[in-house]
Formats: structure tokens, C-alpha cells, sequence
């Protein structure tokens, strides 16, 4: 049975300074499933002090087409056609997205990256559109694409089975929605937003900004039977204090596992 990684290459909301955009890579065995990249070419930076080869991402998943999210994912685009125009990548590299930010990327791919390198799309680089409650096996892993029913943006989340059989889910970057109680429930990793602490709400203003806090996500989390909570997406103020802020804020009301990760950071699932 392949071991499974959750490496985060971002921890950030999309002003943060301090630390990149959220965005992470799940790797099993030696392949990634990459999942967003970020605002910009950082996604370099983070992927090679991470360990992690563009030759061995084979797919990707897009959440939504915010700037801190789909930017980098031009980037990773490049990358990948030049190594494949290049001769160095082999089969073909899947981009997984609802069906408008499939138009989204490759307009502003035409705009911005040479004919030689979207000449791939189509054969080598391929766009998967996903519609809610789909299910898609990739790498193995049946994952089930779900939207996350924002208000601001169309976005998507999945709920993965891993190798070990656990079940991660991934919530994009705005609060939990009931209509998917379904994918979200007894899961054994969640992963979501906390903008800022509780505490720090006047600050901060997340609800304003359609996100969450952290003991949001801790009542979440116990109120959905959550075994693992991972908090990212958050204000970058004070990130030597974030773990410890952040994990005790959240334990106010979960007694499971809490992680707040640092960028580049990796959890064994």
C-alpha cells in the first residue's frame, strides 16, 4: 500500500506577504496531484524546496479562478509544455476544473504563452471538466468533485478516497456549505480556510470576506465528526505564532488532531 503525503506548498490568503497563496500538492508513491498553484511563478520556488518535479505532477485540480488560485496555474502550464516540447515529460499532463474556469485558463494561456506551448493543449495537456457529484478516478483514487456553492465565484472541493482507505476533504477557501454535509461528514482529513482567530474577527473582518476563523472551523469539525483538521488560507500578522494560536483557538471546540501548517510543510495520512 502506497504511503500518501499532503504537501503544502501555501499557506496564505491572497494579500499575505509572508508566506505564498494557498496551495498544496497530494503525493502517493512518486506522483503529485497538484491543487492550485498559487498567484504566480513562487509555484517554482515551492515545488523545488519541496522535492517535488515537474515531471512527476500528473494532475492537477483547480479550485476556482481567483487570482491567488489560477495564476500560478499558468505557470505550471508553461513548465510542463516546455518539458514536454522539450522531450523530457511523458504522457499527458490532466487538468481537472468546472467548466468556466476551463475557458478562463486557456484564454489567458492564449494571451500570455507562446503558440509552441498551447499547441500541446488538447493532446498533451488535456482539460477535464467536472460537474457536481462527479466522480473521477485519478492516480488510482476515486475522487468525487462536489461545489462548494460560493456566493462570490463558482468553486469546487473533493472528497478523496486515499490508498489506506482514509478520506480527505478538501473545502476551497470559503466556508462550509450544508448542501454537502454528504462529502464532508466523518471524514478523516479536512482541510479549510480559518481567515483569521476568533479573537482577531474586528481585525481582520472575515465574514465579510465570505471566510471563516478558526474556531469556526474547530466547531465544524466536531460538529461533522472530523477526525484531522488542517487550517490554511489565514492572514499572515504573526506566522511564528500562527501554529500555536491557531491549533488552541480551534481545540476550544474539536478534540480531535488540529495541524497549522507552515509553508512546505508535510503530513503523513
Amino acid at each position: 500500500m502506497d504511503t500518501s503525503h499532503l504537501i503544502i506548498l501555501g499557506t496564505g490568503n491572497a494579500m499575505a506577504t509572508r508566506c505564498y497563496n494557498t496551495c498544496f500538492a497530494l503525493q502517493t508513491g512518486n506522483e503529485y496531484f497538484l491543487v492550485d498553484a498559487g498567484g504566480g511563478n513562487g509555484i517554482f520556488t515551492q515545488c523545488e524546496k519541496a522535492g517535488i518535479s515537474f515531471l512527476k505532477i500528473r494532475d492537477m485540480f483547480v479550485t476556482h479562478g481567483h487570482t491567488d488560485h489560477v495564476l500560478g496555474v499558468v505557470w505550471v502550464i508553461r513548465k510542463i509544455a516546455t518539458l514536454i516540447n522539450q522531450g523530457k515529460y511523458e504522457g499527458v499532463f490532466i487538468i481537472y476544473c468546472h467548466w468556466e474556469l476551463v475557458e478562463i485558463i486557456m484564454t489567458i494561456c492564449r494571451y500570455t504563452l507562446p503558440a509552441k506551448l498551447t499547441r500541446t493543449f488538447g493532446e498533451r495537456i488535456l482539460f477535464c471538466e467536472v460537474a457536481d457529484g462527479e466522480q473521477v478516478q485519478i492516480q488510482k483514487m476515486p475522487f468525487r468533485f462536489f461545489d462548494i456553492g460560493s456566493t462570490k465565484m463558482k468553486q469546487f472541493g473533493f472528497r478523496v478516497e486515499l490508498p489506506n482507505g482514509k478520506n480527505l476533504v478538501c473545502l476551497g477557501d470559503e466556508p462550509y456549505n450544508e448542501r454537502n454535509r454528504e462529502y464532508v461528514s466523518s471524514c478523516d482529513w479536512l482541510l479549510s480556510e480559518a481567515f483569521c482567530l476568533y479573537a482577531d474577527r474586528e481585525r481582520f473582518k472575515p465574514y465579510e470576506k465570505h471566510h471563516s476563523t478558526a474556531l469556526d472551523a474547530g466547531r465544524l469539525a466536531k460538529s461533522l465528526d472530523v477526525r484531522h483538521l488542517v487550517l490554511y488560507h489565514t492572514e499572515d500578522s504573526n506566522l511564528a505564532g500562527r501554529k500555536a494560536r491557531y491549533s488552541a483557538e480551534a481545540a476550544l471546540a474539536f478534540t480531535g488532531e488540529v495541524f497549522v501548517p507552515d509553508d512546505l510543510e508535510q503530513i503523513r495520512l
